[in-house]
């Protein structure tokens, strides 16, 4: 039977096997008795072919990923596209509270009552986008116009008179200014809908400068990888997470940052990895904690492998097993090679061991 089995790298044989006596671990083998007035006979465990895989273990946060910041004044901030421009002038009506999510079309903020609404993009908007302006800021507004259903001009680079009314329309249902314009600081621009994580003013403030900080709405767990083991976090590689309450699920990394940075002297240098997760109901209402993710190292297939407490230290250095060959024959020490520790199993090689052949392990 062909089963996989993961553990943190580093296991070391030692810590399987103490002194000359046997490890507590490894998995239920034929448990058995005699009878009262017989010998104890001894619990044992088949030896298998199996697939091993080695892993290393990591510290990870489950959360909702970095934070930006978004500014009333400001025209875009925030690295990799994930900036948003706001609205410089007036006074703070509303805001989002934290936790909030806020999709496109729909106010981030209200800046003397008027909403402040978010558009999906990578382009802030640094300019008035009028008729006859032309530009990849325009096919953007564009592209959000036709997403909430707005129509009557051509989704490109042209911002024609149809856009224009288009615009107005979407500013009169809004209840902002019709002007048929979108000048800096009327809308807020983030590539996809919107977490917000904290706020840094209050409603009553002039909108100027920093107004809260957001998130994306997905959770994520984000590890500050040490760089010795950044050849193990691959893009597109499945992990384990273990999660606070004990459970564990599976996640899938989605990137690995390609800049090294070390937070203190005394400290390893790290790079930023980011995993999704695939069964987002098991992480229940965990906002932000602590998991400890396993990386795969190596897999190891079609090994034979024991469970770790069958080994025994040998008086003159190595390991063996206790071999049974039936009910009635004597138990006999054979030396073996061992390989690769996961989880409880250890793999083994000698010439008197085979697929099949029974071990003891402790009761």
């Amino acid at each position: 039977m062909r089963r996989s089995r993961a553990v943190a790298l580093g296991v070391l044989a030692l810590a399987a096997v103490g002194g000359a006596g046997f490890a507590t671990a490894g998995l239920g083998g034929g448990h058995g008795s005699g009878s009262s007035g017989g010998p104890k006979v001894p619990a044992t465990a088949s030896v298998e072919r199996t697939t091993l895989t080695e892993t290393q273990k990591v510290d990870g946060t489950l959360g909702y990923g970095d934070t930006t910041s978004l500014s009333a004044a400001s025209s875009g901030g925030g690295g990799g596209g994930r900036g948003g421009s706001g609205s410089g002038g007036g006074t703070i009506t509303w805001l989002p509270s934290p936790g909030a999510k806020i999709a496109r079309g729909e106010a981030a903020y209200r800046v003397n009552n008027r909403p402040v609404p978010l558009l999906y993009g990578k382009l802030p908007l640094y300019r008035t986008l009028k008729a006859g302006v032309t530009g990849s800021d325009v096919l953007q507004l564009e592209r959000n116009l036709a997403a909430l259903g707005y129509g009557g001009f051509d989704v490109d680079k042209e911002y024609t008179s149809a856009t224009a009314d288009a615009v107005r329309e979407w500013q009169d249902d809004m209840g902002m200014d019709e002007t048929g314009q979108i000048a800096p600081g009327t809308v807020v621009v983030a590539p996809d809908e919107i977490r917000v994580a904290e706020r840094r003013a209050q409603v009553g403030d002039r909108a100027s400068g920093p107004l809260l900080t957001y998130t994306g709405t997905t959770r994520v767990v984000t590890i500050d990888l040490d760089v010795k083991y950044q050849r193990l976090a691959k893009i597109g590689a499945t992990v384990s997470i273990d999660l606070p309450d004990g459970g564990s699920t599976k996640g899938t990394i989605s990137d690995v940052g390609k800049v090294a940075t070390q937070a203190k002297a005394d400290q390893p240098t790290t790079v930023k990895v980011t995993v999704e997760v695939g069964r987002r109901r098991s992480l229940g209402g965990y906002d932000k904690a602590p998991v400890e993710v396993y990386l795969t190292a190596s897999r190891h297939s079609s090994v034979l492998a024991v469970p770790v407490g069958a080994l025994v230290a040998l008086p003159g250095g190595g390991y063996g097993v206790q071999v049974v060959s039936g009910p009635s024959a004597p138990v006999r020490t054979v030396k073996v090679d061992t390989g690769v520790f996961a989880q409880g199993e250890v793999e083994v090689t000698g010439s008197d061991i085979a697929e099949g052949t029974k071990v003891v392990v402790p009761a």
